[in-house]
């Protein structure tokens, strides 16, 4: 826009309401210009308040003659003020740090770009303040080096044609959002423990009267939670990506605690020393990107505390690493393609912290095994007869096995880990592969006559031994889920396993419970009935109930939905299904669990209601119809199927 000469007297404030009117027209244009050319010293947080500090100040009050740009402009009043934004941040006075906005409570950061932004960042921090202003005035404001060579001048640049040969050997040209952009910036909040800690040392300070403003911004806590038994981490703020701060923990550490979970892994991995890998993976995590990824009920923020290493190696040619917050799990893998996967892991345990997916090529999987896996093996979980196969796993990854979900019914491989006599002595278990990071656990229920007081010894966790006697009492009352190791847990499975109701990743546990066993009319058999349960890491879960008849190619789902069925807090459950005998007769087959006495049944004008023998009836009716089915326990409570 033309803008007319600084006038005298009462004119003269016009000049000034012309730049207030660029500074709001240009706004983004200036703050990404300070943005570029502040000190590289400061983290992404203080460079946005600085710059835009920078920007907001470069408002004259009055206009003199050292705010006039000296080449010819088409829009003088926004080159006067870009003048002034150089200034600023190519020599910001000692003071101005001590002036800049504060935000408490909350980090503001540029958003982590792609590989190339990436790239760009590290080599514009390896440049001194003119060289960044005059890529700032090639890549956002467009000049040529002439012109970036005068502006440098007139902001007070001694060597503006050095500063201009350093900038052009960048091969970028324009640095978009959202790597270089501080007006879309990503919030998080800052260490919210150490934030909690220091107002209660704050507090103590005021009760013994020092309550100067010094004493309270320096008190500082254990980086430890309160009563935690995990080895202590320090404070990570949401800005800081230093691997020197990653937390390791001894070759041995699980072998010399109760609590058995992720945090007692050890580093591991050929690359565990690499700072590139380990920084590239810690900026990844803490500054999210269009490369991170969070499964479904996963907090996708940055986290709060140094992380765990547990894993930092080539994997089939490509980087990988592993972290742990006490939440989550992190996975990071370099190069294209690659990024940051985030999975839920808080209260794992000797089983479900057994495994984690290290690297997916294809349909094959790669994992790191726990440090406690004495042996590993694959087996189909199609073919319950079949041996398992040994896995090898060298220093815990494992080689590549094909990966893939349960609910296909085309056969899925499993995990068969043993865990050392020190945690468990032969205590086996198996983990699925649900394509997320963690794999889920898989357990079995059997039938209420038999509970848990067949089981041998070996069979049961060391927590679990010396309860023998309490089990064998409660076998007839409880359905209590154990290991699917056993021949007849493997035989459930690969009868009923691919009706199970989520087998998608988050999944911590699926247990298949067999509810019920009908002998089927007309001598045709038996009908073995069960209800799959999926709990997820989030505290969610869903059930569903299914029928495996003689004949039937593969399992029967009859119902289920979201909620607590089949799980230990809602222990009974009813099912029905309509079946033809081989003979060709119609009956309603439906089934109850251990504490069901009667099953009513109501079609459109018909009813039975019948004592439950074996917890089950089939009801002959010559043809299918819309039915009700209830079932009435020993109480007298009236349930229907899950839903």
């Amino acid at each position: 826009m033309g803008a007319a000469p600084p006038a005298q007297g009462g004119g003269a404030t016009r000049p000034v309401a012309q730049a207030e009117a660029a500074l709001v027209r240009h706004y983004r244009r200036l703050v990404r210009l300070a943005y570029l050319a502040l000190p590289a010293d400061r983290d992404r947080h203080s460079r946005v308040l600085a710059a835009h500090a920078a920007v907001q100040r470069a408002l004259p009050f009055r206009w003199t003659r050292r705010d006039e740009p000296t080449a010819a402009e088409t829009d003088p009043a926004y080159a006067a003020l870009r003048l002034r934004v150089l200034r600023a941040a190519l020599r910001p006075h000692p003071a101005a740090r001590l002036l800049a906005p504060r935000v408490l409570g909350l980090r503001l950061f540029t958003p982590q770009g792609g590989e190339e932004d990436a790239e760009l960042d590290h080599a514009l921090s390896a440049l001194d303040a003119p060289a960044r202003a005059a890529f700032g005035l090639r890549a956002v404001e467009g000049l040529d080096e002439r012109r970036c060579a005068e502006v440098l001048r007139q902001a007070g640049v001694a060597q503006p044609e050095r500063a201009v040969a350093a900038a052009w050997v960048l091969s970028s040209p324009e640095p978009e959002p959202p790597a270089f952009d501080p007006c879309a910036v990503r919030v998080q909040p800052t260490d919210l423990l150490r934030r909690r800690r220091t107002v209660t040392a704050a507090l103590a300070v005021g009760v013994l009267g020092l309550t100067t403003t010094a004493a309270v911004l320096g008190g500082s806590g254990s980086a430890g939670s309160a009563g935690s038994d995990r080895p202590a981490s320090a404070p990570l703020p949401a800005v800081d990506a230093d691997p020197a701060r990653l937390v390791r923990v001894g070759s041995d550490a699980w072998q010399h605690t109760a609590r058995i979970d992720f945090s007692v892994w050890p580093a591991r991995g050929d690359r565990r020393e690499d700072g590139a890998l380990l920084g590239r993976a810690l900026t990844a995590w803490v500054r999210p990107g269009p490369q991170s990824r969070a499964e479904p009920g996963t907090d996708a923020a940055p986290p709060v505390e140094a992380p765990h290493l547990l894993f930092a190696g080539t994997v089939d040619g490509t980087g990988v690493v592993l972290l742990y917050d006490g939440r989550r799990i992190a996975r990071y893998t370099d190069g294209r393609g690659g990024g940051l996967d985030l999975a839920r892991a808080d209260d794992s345990d000797v089983t479900t912290a057994g495994a984690v997916a290290l690297r997916r090529q294809g349909a094959a999987v790669r994992y790191l095994l726990a440090p406690w896996v004495d042996s590993a093996e694959t087996r189909r979980i199609d073919q319950p007869d079949t041996p398992a196969r040994p896995l090898d796993h060298s220093d815990g990854v494992t080689g590549a096995i094909p990966g893939g979900g349960l609910n296909d019914c085309h056969g899925a491989t499993l995990l068969q880990l043993r865990s050392a006599p020190v945690i468990a002595e032969k205590h086996s278990f198996l983990l699925a592969d649900l394509g997320g990071l963690v794999p889920a656990h898989l357990t079995y229920s059997p039938p209420a006559d038999r509970g848990q007081a067949d089981r041998s010894p070996s069979d049961r966790p060391q927590a679990d031994r010396g309860q023998t006697v309490q089990t064998a009492q409660t076998a007839q009352t409880s359905h209590a889920p154990r290991e699917a190791t056993a021949q007849d847990a493997l035989q459930a499975w690969a009868r009923a396993g691919c009706a199970v109701p989520d087998g998608k990743p988050g999944v911590k546990q699926l247990d298949l419970w067999a509810f019920a066993v009908q002998p089927l009319p007309q001598n045709a058999g038996s009908a073995a009935w069960v209800c799959l349960r999926a709990d997820r890491w989030n505290g969610d879960g869903s059930a569903a109930t299914a029928v495996v008849l003689p004949t039937a190619r593969g399992p029967q789902r009859t119902g289920g939905g979201s909620g607590r069925a089949c799980s230990r807090f809602d222990q009974d459950t009813v099912a029905w299904t309509w079946w033809r005998s081989p003979q060709g007769a119609e009956f309603l087959l439906a089934a109850g669990s251990r504490r069901v006495t009667r099953l009513t049944v109501k079609g459109p004008d018909w009813s039975a209601d019948r004592p439950a023998q074996d917890h089950a009836v089939a009801v002959e009716r010559p043809a299918r119809a819309a039915v009700q089915v209830e079932a009435v326990l020993d109480n007298g409570t009236r349930i229907g199927p899950p839903h």
